[in-house]
């Protein structure tokens, strides 16, 4: 009997090894559409012009803040093949919104809101993202686009300081009008 051994792709984690993405704070993500072809519009002298699916996915984008109470939604931009944007999770948003204090109980994810008394589970980076593209590509195939598909995984990066912050956001809004010379034009 002869064996045959299949090399198996290992993907690299691209997320921080040992770093709790559900902690407040600031994230700058690139989600790219699948082998990065240029479905969501396009840009037309130096501005970008959305398509109906690059509408869906700034619909979308928005929809997280409202369907996750513990978000901000910072700077953002569609591409014609991917997307920036920068996610702020904030722990204490869960007690403004319902005019509370939050109960702080032993596991630092979770919070107890004093007038329903329920309990909201922080959810990860990783999970807020994947309920944006999971969300975007159900409406985008509803209509009239089922063969769109988002890239595996997502690049991110921890924002940690105002210089970051800001240098990120010019980047985000400048992209459309370096677009000409981004790796992403392919």
């Amino acid at each position: 009997m002869i064996i045959i051994k299949q090399k198996l792709h290992h993907r690299k984690n691209n997320r921080l090894r040992g770093y709790d993405y559900s902690s407040n704070g600031l994230y700058f993500i690139t989600i790219c559409v699948k082998h990065r072809l240029k479905h969501l519009g396009g840009v037309w002298n130096a501005k970008m012009c959305v398509n109906r699916f690059g509408s869906i996915v700034l619909q979308q984008w928005n929809w997280l803040a409202e369907q996750y109470p513990y978000i901000i939604l910072h700077e953002f931009v569609v591409m014609p093949n991917h997307v920036h944007g920068i996610v702020q999770i904030d722990s204490s948003l869960l007690s403004c919104r319902d005019r509370s204090r939050p109960v702080p109980t032993p596991n630092a994810d979770t919070t107890i809101n004093h007038i329903t008394n329920k309990k909201t589970k922080i959810k990860p980076l990783s999970e807020i993202v994947g309920a944006f593209k999971t969300t975007s590509s159900k409406s985008i195939h509803r209509n009239g686009f089922p063969q769109f598909q988002w890239q595996r995984s997502f690049y991110d990066h921890i924002i940690l300081d105002e210089k970051s912050y800001f240098a990120i956001t010019n980047y985000i809004k400048q992209n459309p009008v370096i677009w000409w010379r981004d790796r992403n034009n392919l």
